[in-house]
């Protein structure tokens, strides 16, 4: 735990899930620049309502419980997080309500505070689905580290929302101002968006929602990781950190009498795997969907084989921390003999990891940019 102090209060937050000696913090300084901006502006207080967009791990909804706050977010992971801070500090009571980003608030806002999402792409589907939701005094602000807002950032709030302007940096960070102009008919969000994989004489329709990575074609490390299959009788699969479930996807059409576990942190990620599975398969096959931390939910030696592509990096933060967790997962659901099979760039050097992990280590198939490693439970 480590100590927020802001001008609403002083709170003790913690990243999600929650790890010894975690050396990154559950907020940054955008989200200090917002929570002083909200207390600089509604000195008096403020009584209306306050929606929140991609809260990290609730620095915002923390601190601004008081309000009553709506918080959407497409982490799993962020809304356990905040769930989890606020038990902590005893705010329970003024827990805000929890949204998803396949869901949509009801009624107007005063209020919109959001932290720039990475994607883009993401970005214009938020701004596009929240405008039915604000009024022509809607106060809004968002905040995102400097390195982050962009010009085509600051163009994208004026074609979807209206003017728009920007802060001076302050620690790296900045805020963004933006005044709905009720004349505006930016038009609906674009996504999800799809494309067609060819794989073989084989066709599959792919359907990608915003949050999603590689929303326009198949991601070349997907790519590699489709032509190095595993081979053989696995009768219970996981495709862990699914994205749009491609992975779980070929593995359904080699192993049909396996079931098959999508599971990912991204609501949008799940809904998409979900759609791209039920367009090839027509519940043919079995198989289920979740959004969750890891594997959670997953008996323990249930399974024969996990597939995973981990993130490098969680939310804005880079690291190793989410890969660890997935491994060690992977480890405590395989039976005996089960195998994880992994793909990541070179450079982040997870044989290493396995090896230490799982006491061995074999190396699938390389190119210059990727390495696909397989380790047995033994």
């Amino acid at each position: 735990m480590q100590i927020l102090e802001s001008p609403q209060g002083r709170f003790e937050l913690a990243r999600f899930p929650l790890q010894e000696k975690d050396p990154l913090r559950a907020w940054d300084a955008a989200d200090e620049y917002l929570l002083q901006q909200v207390a600089q502006q509604y000195a008096e207080g403020f009584t209306g309502r306050l929606l929140i967009i991609n809260d990290g791990f609730g620095a915002l909804s923390v601190a601004l419980s008081a309000y009553a706050p709506v918080m959407m977010s497409d982490s799993y992971l962020s809304q356990q997080g905040c769930l989890a801070n606020l038990q902590h500090n005893g705010l329970t009571e003024q827990a805000p309500t929890l949204l998803n980003s396949l869901q949509s608030p009801e009624g107007k806002f005063d209020l919109l505070l959001i932290k720039l999402p990475k994607s883009q792409a993401m970005l214009e589907h938020q701004l596009l689905q929240i405008r039915a939701h604000l009024h022509k005094d809607t106060v809004i602000i968002a905040a995102a580290m400097a390195k982050a807002v962009h010009t085509s950032t600051l163009k994208l709030f004026e074609r979807i929302l209206g003017p728009t302007t920007t802060s001076l940096a302050k620690k790296k960070a900045r805020l963004i101002f933006c005044q709905l102009d009720s004349a505006l008919k930016p038009g609906d969000s674009p996504y999800p968006k799809h494309y067609t994989l060819e794989v073989g004489e084989q066709e599959y329709s792919i359907s990608n929602h915003a949050n999603v990575f590689s929303r326009e074609s198949l991601d070349l490390g997907t790519r590699f990781f489709l032509q190095n299959m595993p081979e053989g009788a696995f009768k219970t699969i996981v495709d862990l950190g699914c994205g749009n479930g491609i992975l779980g996807l070929m593995a359904a059409q080699q192993h049909p009498q396996a079931e098959i576990f999508f599971v990912d942190e991204s609501y949008m990620a799940v809904a998409s795997a979900e759609e791209n599975f039920t367009t090839a398969f027509a519940g043919q096959t079995r198989a289920s969907f979740e959004v969750s931390d890891c594997m959670t939910n997953i008996a323990t030696g249930s399974v024969d084989l996990v597939l995973n592509n981990p993130p490098f990096h969680q939310q804005h933060a880079v690291g190793e921390q989410v890969a660890w967790q997935m491994f060690a997962d992977a480890k405590r659901v395989l039976k005996q003999h089960g195998e994880l099979w992994v793909i990541g760039n070179r450079h982040l050097a997870y044989d290493i990891k396995l090896q230490h992990m799982f006491g061995n280590c074999q190396t699938v198939a390389s190119n210059k940019k990727f390495v696909i490693l397989k380790a047995k439970k033994r």
